[in-house]
């Protein structure tokens, strides 16, 4: 099993909880328990986070056997760090049809969240035309907030 926290800042209760119930299952079922920071979203990060999870994990009696800080087998444990292992992925399916580039500005998209959030929707399915220099594709997204 594994966890996988943002290093956004401290971790709460509902973060130590899920951390408990993988590693508890991880445990009775003869596994391991790993530690993978989901730290992709930079603008967020917290210098410090990181430790402070790794350090109140451990506080809490929650002992990982492979993680940031650690080693393993299964490394890397940063999300940050696997984006070569994932673009190999994306690749694949962008080249099969599967998945395509999205050009929506930060600006547009903020625009589409705010008409959600004023229109009280909490679920949106939105029909968007996508251009890809051969073909121009439909695409359909479900927007959750």
């Amino acid at each position: 099993m594994r966890f996988a926290p943002s290093p956004t800042g401290p971790l709460h209760i509902g973060g130590v909880r899920t951390a408990l119930y993988n590693y508890l299952f991880a445990k009775k079922h003869g596994g391991d328990f790993i530690l993978r920071n989901e730290d992709i979203d930079q603008g967020r990060f917290v210098p410090g986070a990181e430790e402070y999870i790794i350090e109140l994990l451990r506080w809490c009696g929650i002992d990982f056997n492979e993680g940031v800080g650690m080693g393993g087998t299964h490394e890397p444990y940063r999300q940050s760090e696997r984006k070569e292992m994932y673009r190999q992925y994306a690749d694949l399916l962008i080249e099969n049809g599967y998945a395509y580039y999205a050009f929506d500005t930060a600006e547009e998209l903020d625009a589409v969240r705010k008409q959600f959030e004023a229109e009280k929707k909490i679920f949106q399915l939105i029909a968007v035309s996508r251009y890809d220099s051969t073909n121009m594709h439909l695409a359909f997204s479900l927007a959750i907030l």
